[in-house]
């Protein structure tokens, strides 16, 4: 089956690094990053891993939940850790999913068989309290994550989950955003009070509307 945009991410129960979890339950009424790995031990992941560590704050200010998955098993993933948190200067203090039958893999479908018939490919699931599928982005092997891209995204949807806006190219918070067509020109006049700047009838740019 295969994961789409929209769509109700699936709850499951596994083991991992940190003990047994219930998705849904670990998930709470946080917004969350489910991230794969294809194994442990792999150079590109431990820095993403130690990358992913270093952002707690950043993180947990956006309240967003981290884990991560890869395949081998929880022993192994002990071990990676403290090279994690040895080679990355960090702590590494998010669970880890054992998906040594590929049972989490396949329902967020991450086995991609022309990449590798049994390791997961490299995918990053973002998913909002309601546990619908916000963003799903897919690298290669040798391509580590944009973090501050991540970062950038989730600050983009909790801020188009709030306000009638879209945020455009390069945004990053704090600059204008765009009003969605469906709002009129006349009622965003009235709905944006920090004021409206039109380009043209379907491109209006107003300040970001949750600063002060």
């Amino acid at each position: 089956m295969s994961l789409r945009l929209g769509d109700t991410a699936p709850n499951f129960t596994a083991q991992t690094s940190l003990g047994e979890i219930d998705f849904y339950e670990f998930l709470g009424n946080s917004w969350g990053i489910l991230f794969s790995h294809p194994a442990d031990y792999t150079p590109v992941c431990t820095t993403e891993l130690g990358r992913t560590a270093a952002l707690k704050e950043e993180f947990e200010k956006r309240n967003v939940k981290v884990l991560a998955l890869s395949v081998d098993p929880v022993d192994k993933h002990l071990g990676w850790i403290n090279d994690i948190n040895e080679t990355q200067n960090c702590s590494v203090d998010f669970p880890i999913i054992a998906d040594e039958d590929r049972k989490v893999s396949t329902l967020f479908d991450f086995i991609h068989p022309n990449a590798s018939a049994t390791a997961t490919v490299r995918s990053l699931v973002i998913i909002a309290p309601d546990k619908t599928v916000k963003l799903i982005i897919t690298y290669p092997a040798s391509t580590g994550r944009n973090f501050v891209e991540v970062l950038r995204v989730v600050d983009s949807l909790q801020l188009t989950a709030n306000y009638s806006v879209a945020t455009p190219a390069n945004w990053k918070h704090g600059e204008d955003v765009i009003v969605v067509p469906a709002v009129s020109t006349e009622d965003a006049l009235k709905k944006f009070d920090k004021g409206l700047t039109i380009v043209k009838p379907y491109l209006r740019y107003t300040p970001q509307p949750d600063l002060n």
